[in-house]
């Protein structure tokens, strides 16, 4: 490990350069200008807090000016804390790259967003952050992106990947699920760079131990650079008995220290020599010291100081992660500096212009920039030149094929399905299966990817040996190599989907769209679903499938059957949910998803497949070509007609697994005279989606609800599905007919399948009772 002590906040002429601390004392002032303009001066109709964190920006101003204005190159990457949004846009305005115009709007509609929005943002924003966590493990992600395009296609070069932490975001489980994955260690192009403020939002954090971190992330591979002191420490620890008030202070509980920055030079006095037996030494070291330089000298952070900056990065040895663990003082510079509830606390308005008049800037005209003909205004105009990325040509992602024209026999399940279709793959187009990445969390044997990790082998950073290449019992072989097209990151769900949101943003940073399928257990889709989502909301197009799903898993109990998820896929934005019942459904969805992915106009998908063995002639996959693209369409768009009889009185309306128990309620219903219509639900999302449109509340097709749901044939409908009723509760209002809603709403049980469906309400039993009883019979 090492450590960087020897500098001072206010770096001397010649060393980091007067124009670098005028640059850093105007970003400062940019970012809390914008944030006080947001609740001081623009208009607030709704009484509703605005909020910005100026405190949160201000110990980031340093660290990110160093940065920006001496380190980075074009093809760099960096994801900024959410709470220093306002910095980064700062200095893209500094740089020309955002319009004076945005500085007004921060948070209001169509403005600066309140965290950093690839998206969203008018301005260059490498990742998306906001949830705490995933924006600092998203850089991690994006080099094994950029590693796989450049491999496999060229044109990602190549550059670092900073992630910009505050040091709560270190309390994160998933962030360091991500620093200790054996293969991230491999990853020379990632730098960390923590604020190291000992604040969160409502206190100072008791137990952060700079020294702690450094051994954790030490112990993981990484390199680790600490940058704690400023000179005017420095020269204070150089005196006699000096050594004794270092340690003073690196031991002292995280509040007491930042109860210092608060204190006056004569409590400092009191305070800080403590009560320990080196207290009359410590008194000693700082009693010539006279106040002003006291009460500065504790407040003396090497994440303040350019230089000690510069020289953590000169230290980076690009073979392994590095972190860079800068000591700083939260809200440094400003009023509130170091007071523990300054996390969100806004300046007021005489304290606003106290801080214009020190940095000599007017408060009625706050948006200066620096005159070209200054060393300021030339450095900036040089780091704009320096970092301007050309623009990326988009590749057009190659055609998927609607259909690959089998009808599949015998018995077979949807999860097994899956894999076929990869395989079909890349046979029938090769180069569109060239852009597919699988990812599993270490169970790719157990969903049925054994075949297809065979065939196209494990990504890694380098190309290893197979020790069991010449077992012939090893029915999985795991040949690892830069080109292959399989990534695991052991078990850890958040992990997964944060590559696959990485993955799936490719065709918009290096203009080469890849097609990530990302692989798990279904009952652990809601453990990633937030990354996930936010990977959607950032841009990033995948396909997430949950496998094996529902109560159908009997025999393994409640702990491993999902209830929610078909709910979930149904409301998540910017993706299309399917629960196909047949194998050919699997097929014709899982390749519409694909060919969905990679574009400006993209959707992701989730794809909620079963292990339960099902009798595919139960489909009644038409043979005539122009009626079998039909129901493809139809299987695409939501659901089809799997059985239509004449004077049907009921509906019986089944996704999945259960499809299995619909058809044998409509074949008991008939036995007694009860004629039913049975549908086969693929997509509620999609069907929600029409209804809205006909309702003139979107712009989806809603041709599905014609075909699928005719006025001319309501009847009153029992929905029935392996997940909770509600996702099929809005069926029944296309025509306004009464029905009854059947799933399961309750933790599962361990039993046979019969068991478990009798148990929760979905047997063929109970699908007969609710279409008696809402047929009225």
């Amino acid at each position: 490990m090492t450590s960087i002590n020897r500098t001072e906040n206010q770096s001397p002429a010649g060393s980091a350069g007067e124009e670098l601390r005028d640059i850093a004392e105007r970003v400062l002032w940019l970012s809390t200008s914008i944030i006080h303009h947001a609740n001081r001066i623009r208009p607030n109709t709704s009484g509703l807090k605005v909020g910005g964190h100026q405190a949160s920006c201000a110990s980031m101003v340093a660290i990110m000016t160093s940065l920006w204005f001496e380190q980075l190159q074009p093809g760099d990457r960096v994801s900024v804390k959410p709470h220093a949004s306002p910095v980064l846009h700062a200095i893209n305005y500094l740089l020309g790259e955002l319009d004076e115009k945005y500085l007004t709007t921060l948070r209001s509609f169509g403005g600066l967003q309140s965290y950093p929005s690839r998206s969203k943002d008018p301005d260059t924003v490498d990742y998306s952050t906001g949830s705490v966590g995933i924006g600092a493990t998203a850089p991690i992600w994006g080099a094994m992106s950029r590693r796989y395009v450049e491999t496999s296609f060229g044109g990602a070069g190549t550059g670092r990947q900073y992630s910009l932490v505050g040091d709560a975001e270190l309390d994160e489980g998933a962030v360091w699920e991500a620093i200790i994955d054996p293969g991230v260690a491999e990853l020379g192009e990632i730098v960390w760079i923590v604020d190291l403020n000992r604040q969160s939002l409502d206190r100072v954090v008791p137990n952060i131990a700079a020294r702690r971190l450094e051994k954790m992330f030490d112990a993981a591979g990484w390199q680790v650079i600490t940058v704690k002191f400023g000179r005017l420490l420095e020269d204070l620890f150089a005196r006699p008995s000096g050594e004794l008030l270092r340690r003073r202070i690196l031991d002292m509980p995280n509040p007491e220290y930042q109860r210092l920055l608060r204190c006056t030079a004569d409590q400092l006095r009191t305070r800080l020599p403590g009560d320990g037996p080196e207290a009359s030494n410590i008194s000693d070291v700082i009693a010539g010291v006279d106040d002003t330089t006291l009460v500065k000298s504790i407040r003396n952070l090497g994440g303040h100081d350019i230089d000690a900056l510069r020289e953590a990065y000169s230290n980076i040895d690009d073979t392994r992660p590095t972190v860079i663990i800068a000591y700083t003082v939260k809200g440094f510079g400003l009023p509130t500096q170091g007071h523990p509830q300054n996390h969100s606390s806004l300046l007021t308005v005489e304290e606003y212009e106290e801080l214009a008049a020190r940095l000599g800037t007017d408060p009625s005209s706050p948006w200066g920039r620096f005159p070209e003909d200054t060393q300021a205004g030339q450095l900036c105009s040089e780091t704009a030149e320096r970092l301007r990325r050309q623009p990326v040509p988009a590749t057009t992602p190659p055609s998927v094929p609607t259909d690959i024209g089998r009808t599949p026999k015998g018995t077979a399940t949807t999860q097994a399905a899956l894999g076929r279709v990869l395989i079909d793959l890349t046979r029938e187009v090769p180069d569109a299966a060239k852009r597919i990445i699988t990812v599993s969390p270490d169970v790719s044997s157990t969903t049925n990817l054994g075949a297809w990790v065979n065939k196209v082998g494990v990504w890694s950073t380098d190309e290893r040996h197979n020790w069991f290449a010449d077992d012939a019992e090893t029915i999985m072989h795991w040949r690892e190599k830069p080109t292959g097209q399989h990534m695991e990151l052991g078990i850890a769900e958040t992990n997964l989907v944060g590559l696959m949101g990485e993955l799936g943003a490719t065709w918009s940073r290096w203009g080469e769209p890849l097609f990530p399928i990302g692989v798990m257990y279904d009952p652990f889709v809601e453990r990633a679903l937030e990354p996930w989502s936010y990977g959607i909301y950032a841009g990033g197009q995948s396909i997430l499938v949950g496998t094996p799903s529902g109560i159908t898993l009997a025999a393994e109990g409640g702990a491993h059957q999902s209830i929610k998820t078909p709910s979930i896929g149904l409301e998540q934005p910017g993706c299309i949910t399917y629960e196909p019942a047949f194998a050919i459904d699997v097929e014709w969805t899982l390749l519409a998803s694909i060919g969905r992915l990679g574009r400006p106009d993209g959707t992701s998908a989730y794809l909620r497949l079963s292990t339960r063995p099902v009798d595919q002639t139960l489909a009644a996959v038409p043979d005539d070509p122009a009626a079998r693209e039909r129901r493809r369409r139809q299987v695409v768009a939501g659901g089809y007609p799997l059985i239509r009889r004449d004077n049907a009185v009921v509906t019986i309306a089944a996704m999945g697994a259960v499809m299995t128990e619909a058809l044998a309620a409509a074949d008991r219903l008939e036995q007694i005279g009860i004629i039913a219509d049975v549908l086969c639900i693929t997509s509620p999302g999609q069907l929600y989606r029409a209804l809205q449109a006909r309702q003139g509340h979107g712009n989806a097709e809603s041709w599905i609800l014609d075909q699928l749901l005719p006025a001319d044939r309501a009847t009153p409908m029992v929905t029935v599905l392996d997940g909770h009723p509600h996702t099929f509760a809005f069926l029944a209002t296309v025509n306004r007919v009464a029905s009854t809603s059947l799933g399961v709403s309750n933790f599962g049980q361990v039993g046979s399948l019969d068991e478990v469906y009798k148990y929760h309400q979905i047997d063929t039993d109970s699908i007969v009772g609710a279409a008696l009883d809402v047929a009225g019979n």
